[in-house]
Formats: C-alpha cells, sequence, structure tokens
C-alpha cells in the first residue's frame, strides 16, 4: 500500500479535481503490474495497473489507495475491470468520500471478491484531504496556510527587508504545492512589498494553473503590479470589504480583477467556493495568517523552519493573535514532519478535515 500511495503522488498536479490514486498488483508475492492516474479525464489507476499485468491479475491481489469507483464517469467503473480481470482480493487504503463514484467495496463483495479496508488510511486521508473535505463540504474551500519562519518564529527581521528565509529545496516544494492548489492567496502586504506573480514556476506545470487570491480590504492592490496587469492571462480574485472606494474597485475590475466585496473573511471564502475554489493555498503574510486562524478558517498550516534566529525587533509571525497561556493554548496535532535542504517542514491540523 506504501507504495501504491508513493505511485499516486505521481499524479500531482494533472488529476485535480479528481483524487491521487495509486494501484499494485502483486501475485504469488511479486509485483505484476502497477500504475496511478497520470490525468484528468483519463484511465484511472487500477486500469493502468490491470493493463500492466495482463493475464496475470486473475487471482492476484490488488492493492488501491482508495474504493475502486464503482460508476461511469468519464471512464467506466474500476469496480468492474477489476471483476472482470478476475483478481480474486483487492485491499484499499480508504473508502470513497465521493457518494457518486462509491460502492466499489460492495460491488466487489457481491462477486466473490474478498476486501480489504483501512489498510495505511491515515496516510491517503492526508494525501488527499482537500478531496476528501470538497466532498463532505460545499461551502468553503479546503485552507491551507503555509509560513516559512525562523528558529524563533518571526518571518522577517528587525528591519524589514525582504529576503528569502528558506533554501531552495523548500522553495521548489512550496512551488509543487502550488500546482496541487486551485488558487495560491496572500494579504496585501505581501503584494505591496514583493509584487509577486503567484505561479508555479519551480515545479511541473500543474494541468490548471492555479488562481492568484488578493485579501485587501481597502482595495490597495496596484494596477500596475503584476497580478493586476496579468489578471486577463490568470484569474486573480480580490478579497475585499464593502466599504472600499468604488473608484478602486470599478478600476481594477476593468482590468480583468474578479471582486468579492464582503463582510467578513468567511464570506470571502464563500464567495471563492462559489467560484470553483476547492483547495486553497495561502502564502501570508502575517496579518492574513492571524486573520484566518483567529476565525478559524485554516485546516492544515504548513510551517518551513529555517536553521536562523532573527532576534529582538523580529517580525513574528503570529503576533497578531491573542495571547495565550501553555497550559491552556491548543496543541496542534503533528501531520507530517520532512526536512528540505537545511530547513524543516512540519504540516498541524488546526481545524475540519
Amino acid at each position: 500500500m506504501r507504495r501504491a500511495l508513493a505511485l499516486a503522488e505521481l499524479g500531482a498536479g494533472q488529476v485535480a479535481p479528481n483524487p491521487k490514486v495509486g494501484a499494485v498488483i502483486v501475485r504469488d508475492g511479486v509485483i505484476v503490474g502497477e500504475g496511478w492516474h497520470q490525468q484528468f479525464g483519463g484511465p484511472h489507476a487500477e486500469v493502468h495497473a490491470l493493463a500492466a499485468a495482463g493475464g496475470a491479475a486473475s487471482g492476484a491481489t490488488a492493492y488501491v489507495s482508495l474504493e475502486p469507483c464503482n460508476h461511469q464517469g468519464k471512464t467506466g467503473p474500476c469496480a468492474e475491470a477489476l471483476i472482470d480481470a478476475r483478481v480474486s482480493r483487492v485491499v484499499c487504503a480508504m473508502r470513497d468520500p465521493n457518494p457518486v463514484a462509491a460502492g466499489g467495496v460492495e460491488r466487489l463483495r457481491s462477486a466473490g471478491i474478498e476486501v480489504v479496508t483501512g489498510v495505511c488510511e491515515s496516510a491517503a486521508r492526508l494525501q488527499n484531504a482537500p478531496f476528501v473535505h470538497a466532498a463532505r463540504h460545499q461551502a468553503l474551500p479546503f485552507v491551507t496556510l503555509k509560513l516559512a519562519v525562523s528558529i524563533d518564529g518571526a518571518i522577517a527581521g528587525p528591519s524589514r527587508q525582504r529576503a528569502w528565509l528558506t533554501g531552495p529545496e523548500s522553495q521548489a516544494a512550496v512551488h509543487a504545492m502550488r500546482a496541487e492548489a486551485d488558487a495560491v492567496g496572500v494579504g496585501i502586504g505581501t503584494v505591496l512589498a514583493d509584487d509577486p506573480a503567484l505561479t508555479v514556476r519551480l515545479a511541473p506545470a500543474p494541468r490548471v494553473p492555479p488562481a492568484r487570491v488578493v485579501f485587501d480590504r481597502q482595495a490597495r492592490l496596484p494596477q500596475g503590479s503584476v497580478l493586476a496587469a496579468t489578471a486577463r492571462e490568470l484569474p486573480v480574485h480580490l478579497i475585499t470589504g464593502v466599504e472600499a472606494p468604488t473608484e478602486r474597485v470599478e478600476a481594477l475590475a476593468g482590468m480583468g480583477v474578479t471582486v468579492h466585496a464582503v463582510d467578513q473573511l468567511g464570506d470571502g471564502l464563500r464567495s471563492l467556493r462559489c467560484a470553483g475554489v476547492r483547495h486553497l493555498f495561502v502564502e501570508g503574510g502575517a496579518q492574513i495568517a492571524s486573520a484566518l486562524l483567529n476565525a478559524g478558517l485554516v485546516h492544515h498550516l504548513i510551517i518551513f523552519q529555517a536553521p536562523v534566529i532573527l532576534g529582538a525587533g523580529a517580525v513574528c509571525a503570529f503576533a497578531a493573535l491573542p495571547g495565550q497561556d501553555a497550559t491552556s493554548a491548543p496543541r496542534l496535532t503533528v501531520l507530517e514532519r520532512r526536512g528540505y535542504g537545511a530547513d524543516l517542514m512540519t504540516r498541524y491540523a488546526v481545524s475540519g478535515d
């Protein structure tokens, strides 16, 4: 199953809104076929694995990272493909949370095939967390908040000078994370300081480039910024307040920026969800990060910690959050830890899925 999960990752950025899925066919203790969902609209992982196995699939065990689908979509039902191949046993990591595609386990069992579920389930759920969330919650996107910090939790030094805290390995990893999101978001402070493009450049190009989102209550996004200038080429969403100056809003809208004028931050996320954003990847800065955490709108928090200490006067990543005592502060669940060069990445579960 760990091999199936590793194969599933090869579809990252290419299969959304479908989940990443891997499959391995084993007969007499030997892998005879493997595959993964490679492209949205293309054959699923099981079909690729069965094709690789050929006749050796008969009597074999299929390991699949997600319950085989049981419906006719852009491709046929994978449960039927496994039955036709005469596999004797299917092991899947997790059940499909999508009611339209679910039911493969029951179909396989009705055909006399042994089915085991729940193997490496937590890893499978983590791998497809935005997909699982979207299947259960239609009102809000899955929100991943990413921050790069020093050992002492700062995002910038006392001078506020903008500089990379993390190394090239972390930067490439972040671009790979961008490639799996429907939209990449930042606060207006980041835009004014860096004039970012928020595109995927240091990772393989995704099937659908992520839209860009700016949280900007007063519609201060400069008309000469990279984001405003490229809004007609790649969507830019501006989450602004209903009190934002009309002339600024109209000018940006005229450049192709989609403006969402809302009262509350949560309303802005609902508007993004209606616009098709299932997974929002927010990269800061400190003000929008604190606002999202304060409102309970973050599902996963990713911290890239660089091996530097910025000391007194540095900009704390969480300075805008209310203070808490260690005895009462909630403990976040660590989902994943990984090194990237000299940096340490930790993913935490904050709320929701």
